[in-house]
């Protein structure tokens, strides 16, 4: 080895950040390996580097006993008090035994040496850096799919987003910059591996904390999140500043920051809830968009009952039973959601009027077109997501028979603004 040598792994100490000490540790080590490999096995040596020079010096240990059984590993005590005489038994003499032509297999140690130090050092850094990621989201370039997983890009080193981590219906295209949650990083033989979700609720949250900035500050505390991928979220946000609206922080003026997030969920609709203590009053706002008439709960079998209008069961229950399973993931108590015709058929409640005859639910005042809706069973809830009002037709009311597809397309085209065909 010569000053170039040396010098060069000073400029890979400043340009990888490997320690020249840790790369000078494992050239020894392997020059260890080859002189027994190249010139004798059975033998205990020692490889020294100069720091200065780059002179390599080998060095047989032998050990100091009474009696020598092994020439190659043992030296008698009479032997090496010739040398020096302050040895005493199971002390270490060393002998130089360096090849004349030891510096080629040298050289070409340590460069293979280097290389896999560097190898290993710069995989070690990349998994430095991203297990503090952990449940946070990182930004890539979707390079390609491997076996339905898809390949992003993160720089450094390509994470990987496995089938069941991807929204439904969502479709990548080569170079196309995502957005995920870093679930999980491991570290394996070929380096870190990086585990990626766009389905995660976790997405959700640091969504918001990033676009909110009264959650990043504390002000806002988010309680808790339930999501169904590709579809509809609902979280549940509380202030800890009286003068602080949480929903309104979140959804921002004319609904610039929950915009910003439902786009970056590409259309999931977003439940924002307002977090109580109250577990009959959080059921009543995680069931939103529908409105309850009374929620009675069961606290040792942490379960709720809840009343709804006939004309809004559907809504409350939702698509498929969403709306109620979201509901109750995010509050943690089990829903059982009757309608007030139901409930009061099977005696469990009264009915919708007080003993003073007085209607709690229904203004006799309302006008001719909100008593033609409740007639109809249509009732108008406002969704943060999309900005506008969207029409839920009760499935138990007074259509009997299912809808056509053209009735539903019908609908769906007077939602849009377009002419039904």
């Amino acid at each position: 080895m010569n000053m170039e040598f040396i010098e060069a792994l000073h400029d890979l100490e400043k340009e990888k950040g490997v320690s020249t000490d840790v790369l000078f540790e494992a050239i020894e080590a392997a020059l260890i390996s080859a002189y027994r490999k190249n010139f004798s096995l059975l033998q205990n040596v020692r490889t020294s580097i100069d720091r200065t020079t780059g002179e390599i010096k080998v060095f047989t240990c032998k050990t100091v006993v009474e009696e020598v059984e092994d020439d190659r590993q043992q030296i008698s005590l009479a032997q090496a008090r010739e040398i020096r005489p302050d040895y005493e038994l199971d002390d270490i003499v060393e002998f130089e035994v360096t090849p004349r032509d030891f510096g080629r297999i040298a050289a070409q140690t340590a460069k293979q040496v280097v290389v896999q130090r560097i190898r290993e050092a710069e995989r070690g850094m990349i998994y430095d850096d991203y297990i503090g990621k952990e449940g946070d989201i990182v930004a890539g370039i979707f390079q390609r799919y491997e076996q339905k997983n898809a390949i992003i890009d993160l720089g450094r080193v390509e994470a990987c987003m496995t089938a069941a981590e991807q929204t439904p219906g969502e479709m990548y295209q080569p170079f196309e910059r995502i957005r995920a949650y870093v679930v999980e990083v491991k570290k394996t033989s070929k380096g870190p591996q990086i585990l990626l979700s766009r389905t995660h609720p976790g997405l959700v949250r640091r969504l918001f904390e990033l676009e909110v900035p009264e959650i990043h500050d504390g002000i806002i505390e988010i309680k808790n999140v339930a999501r169904e991928a590709g579809s509809r979220t609902k979280i549940a946000v509380y202030s800890h500043e009286r003068n602080v609206d949480a929903i309104g922080a979140c959804v921002g003026a004319k609904r610039g920051r929950i915009q910003n997030i439902v786009d970056e969920l590409r259309g999931e609709k977003m439940d924002i809830i307002q977090w109580v203590e109250d577990p009959v009053e959080f059921v009543s706002n995680a069931l939103s968009p529908a409105k309850v008439i009374d929620v009675y709960p069961y606290y040792n079998e942490k379960m709720t009952f809840v009343v709804v209008p006939d004309y809004q069961l559907s809504l409350a229950i939702g698509k498929e039973g969403q709306n109620a399973r979201l509901a109750a993931k995010l509050t943690g108590w089990k829903i059982d959601i009757k309608s007030e015709t139901q409930a009061v058929a099977q005696g469990l409640i009264g009915g919708r009027y007080d003993d003073d005859g007085g209607d709690d639910y229904y203004d006799d005042d309302a006008d001719e077109d909100t008593r033609a809706d409740e007639q109809s069973g249509e009732k108008e809830a406002w969704n943060f997501a999309e900005g506008y009002s969207e029409t839920y037709t009760d499935e138990y009311g007074d259509a009997d028979e299912p809808k056509s597809a053209d009735d539903e397309d019908a609908m769906s085209g007077e939602d849009d603004g377009d002419d039904p065909a």
